[in-house]
């Protein structure tokens, strides 16, 4: 369906069925210039048209649609200045423009929304009050494609203040004016004839498109609005969290849910300067909230994740019911179906993974690699449960990667349990790295399970890296004692002894023979 012809079915529907429109279909292959009919959309709240391949000049009645709070533009190719109008609409609180091929002043009244204001990349913006941009000088383009823009102080040779108003210009040389209209003349006349075209295109798809088809997408987008709140960005797909059809109470699934509006907003659209890391089936951003704390946001694509909606359910109940001091927190989720992705919102742990720590030159002192040795033990311990227990969750991706350390250098285990979410061949795809980096247990190759002993071969091979300072201890002589030559003999050779055997019997080839982590912590404490 084109943008215009999804516009057109929202316009023919009764007014009375749409109480507050939300309009998201960014991260599209949508073309061509913002339908005028936009306009007709009143109760229109949210309009996100991001990451498509949109061009022409805003249309300035955006500007008129009253209950519009906001207007995302970014990552398109829009010319042209931004509409004054735009800087009136009552409600507007974010308009981004980012990334476009826009020019011209900025209007003044746009400055009343501060933070909310994204412009960035726009190389012919210019405008006084705006961080980054310099005041705009009053010349008239020749340029018949894109001319100047129609705002004060293009009008005539003489710059005029920013705050002054289209009705109170009074410009001093007409003949100016006369050139500068027929300029917009000419242009206007071009846009109309364009706009037809496109129009006329458009139509001509629709018509040899099947009628039968497109009889269906307007059935599922009247079923879809009739809701108190439209929403394109949930019109199709898999949801697990889609309101009774999950068999979870509503007030566990609010706990739960994160807007994607809030997700996008928290990461910058997904921006390269938040990226931290990408993986086979995931890719890690850095995000703020609108309450200022920093979380991270982990994006799976939705064919990585369990096709079963209830086991997915059950997992995530699991995962953000885990409180312990020695895990990152699983604050929430929510699940894009444009962009097919479900996005993990964990908290921000500021030092990073153990394994960069590792890779570092810096040197971590011997109190707090022992530190850190404890911290992991106690967040597996409340992982197990007690021992013996059948209740117990397993990490099942342990590693010096997974290990992140806080402000504090405090050790804190990232995703534990996430396997309760994803799709059985991803797994299997983790746990053929994790084998790969020596923390898979050498039973799981003869039976195929893991179990509790498998978390606790993990940990043995990550005390031998924290004790030795290495990140592959493949080659490593585990009969003697190797404490990492970086710390110039300042650590507790006691200390570094029962720690040495500590790993060497979690990481027995034999199970059986391996202590759980309840042992492993009253040996340490010892």
């Amino acid at each position: 369906m084109s943008i215009l012809s999804l516009v057109i079915s929202l316009v023919r529907l009764p007014t009375s069925l749409i109480f507050k429109a939300v309009l998201q279909i960014s991260y599209n292959e949508f073309s061509g210039g913002v339908p005028s009919e936009l306009e007709k959309l009143k109760k229109l709240s949210v309009l996100s048209l991001q990451y498509n391949q949109l061009y022409g000049a805003i249309p300035a009645s955006l500007g008129e649609l009253d209950s519009l709070t906001r207007l995302d533009l970014s990552f398109n190719q829009f010319f042209g200045p931004i509409p004054v109008s735009l800087g009136y609409a009552p409600k507007l609180q974010i308009l981004d423009v980012r990334n476009n091929s826009l020019s011209g002043n900025i209007p003044k009244a746009l400055e009343r929304l501060k933070g909310g204001f994204q412009y960035m990349n726009n190389p012919g913006l210019c405008g006084t009050g705006f961080a980054d941009l310099s005041p705009c000088r009053a010349v008239i383009s020749s340029d018949p494609v894109r001319p100047e823009p129609y705002e004060p102080g293009n009008l005539s040779s003489e710059v005029l203040p920013t705050t002054v108003q289209p009705k109170d210009i009074k410009p001093s040389k007409p003949s100016n004016i006369g050139l500068v209209f027929a300029v917009i003349a000419v242009t206007f006349a071009s846009t109309i004839f364009g706009l037809f075209i496109v129009l006329w295109y458009r139509h001509q798809k629709l018509k040899i498109g099947s009628t039968a088809n497109t009889t269906s997408k307007m059935k599922e987008a009247r079923r879809k609005i009739s809701s108190p709140l439209i929403s394109l960005e949930y019109s199709n797909g898999w949801d697990p969290l889609a309101k009774g059809q999950s068999g979870y109470s509503q007030e566990f699934l609010e706990s739960l849910m994160f807007n994607v509006e809030d997700v996008e907003r928290a990461t910058q659209c997904f921006s390269e300067l938040n990226l931290l890391g990408k993986g086979e089936f995931s890719t890690i951003y850095r995000g703020i909230l609108r309450d200022g704390s920093v979380v991270v946001v982990k994006c799976i694509a939705k064919t990585s994740c369990k096709p079963d909606e209830t086991e997915f359910l059950k997992g995530l109940k699991i995962l953000t019911s885990l409180r312990h001091e020695n895990l990152v927190r699983l604050r929430g989720f929510c699940c894009s179906k444009s962009r097919g992705e479900c996005f993990l919102v964990y908290d921000f742990v500021s030092n990073g993974s153990l394994l960069r720590c590792l890779d570092d030159a810096k040197v971590i002192e011997w109190s707090t690699r022992v530190s850190i040795i404890h911290g992991i033990a106690k967040g597996i311990a409340y992982l197990h449960g007690k021992k013996g227990s059948k209740g117990g969750l397993l990490h099942q991706n342990l590693s010096a990667d997974t290990v992140l350390l806080d402000a504090r250098y405090n050790a804190v285990l990232a995703y534990s349990g996430l396997h309760k979410l994803l799709a059985d061949d991803v797994v299997f795809s983790t746990l053929k790295a994790s084998a790969a980096m020596g923390y898979l247990s050498p039973e799981y190759t003869k039976t195929g399970r893991l179990t509790e002993k498998s978390d606790v071969y993990a940990f043995g091979v990550i005390v031998f890296q924290l004790l030795s300072g290495k990140r592959d201890i493949t080659q490593l002589s585990r009969q003697a004692v190797q404490v990492d030559d970086k710390l110039e003999g300042k650590f507790s050779e006691s200390e570094a002894v029962k720690l040495w055997g500590v790993a060497l019997l979690c990481t027995h080839e034999s199970p059986h023979l391996r202590p759980y982590m309840e042992d492993v912590i009253q040996e340490l404490c010892d």
